[in-house]
């Protein structure tokens, strides 16, 4: 188990203003144990939640073309049919990850490919399940067309929480199955289009692991 990269700065920054507080009420109330340990505990346990949420598990990698991996770790909360407007323009069948603080907030490539389309959208923080959450919070919207000419699209979504989504990919740019294409900070979700003939190996309720649990297969 490691931290992940982008974890560093936040935790750092939280330690240190804990640090600084945890000092102040020292100086300032010498002979008061009983909130000097408030604090104290107080600052223990947002640090090693705050730890927690960058934790960055090693993970073991199977690669197979037939497959769409999850993208994140979660609970699916949604799988319906839905007519996809951006860039596919098509019906796809929708498969959305719930990513609550206490999951890993990695997101995952579903399939190896080319990015064939990429764009970053500002936009709102309404809470990840509220159904507009898709096309009005701050998200980014990222295809992947397989060597075979397949295409899926997927969205990492913002939500009250998570005020920052990082990317690491490109349009053009040639990626792996399972490799980390981004990072959400506190809590959102996935939103992943598949073609309707894909068959789907998940259902309302599972809890997929980023990278490792099946979505669904070609």
């Amino acid at each position: 188990m490691s931290i992940h990269r982008e974890g560093f700065k936040t935790i750092f920054l939280v330690l240190f203003v804990f640090t600084v507080l945890y000092v102040a009420v020292m100086l300032a109330l010498p002979d008061n144990r009983l909130i000097q340990n408030i604090v104290l505990a107080t600052g223990l346990v947002i640090f090693v939640i705050v730890v927690q949420f960058f934790r960055n598990p090693a993970r073991q990698i199977v690669q197979n073309e037939k497959h769409i991996l999850a993208p994140a770790d979660g609970k699916v909360v949604v799988i319906e049919e839905v007519e996809e407007t951006e860039f596919l323009h098509t019906r796809c069948r929708q498969i959305s990850i719930f990513m609550s603080p206490f999951n890993v907030h990695i997101n995952r490539n579903p399939i190896s490919g080319i990015v064939s389309y990429f764009k970053y959208h500002k936009g709102k923080y309404l809470v990840a399940w509220h159904p507009k959450s898709s096309t009005e919070n701050e998200r980014t919207t990222i295809a992947i067309k397989s060597k075979d000419g397949r295409q899926i699209l997927f969205r990492q979504i913002a939500g009250a929480l998570a005020k920052r989504i990082v990317w690491y990919v490109k349009e053009g740019q040639a990626v792996e199955q399972g490799e980390e294409f981004g990072f959400i900070k506190f809590g959102s979700r996935v939103d992943v289009f598949i073609p309707l003939e894909a068959k789907v190996l998940v259902k309302i309720g599972d809890k997929p692991v980023g990278g490792k649990t099946i979505l669904a297969e070609w």
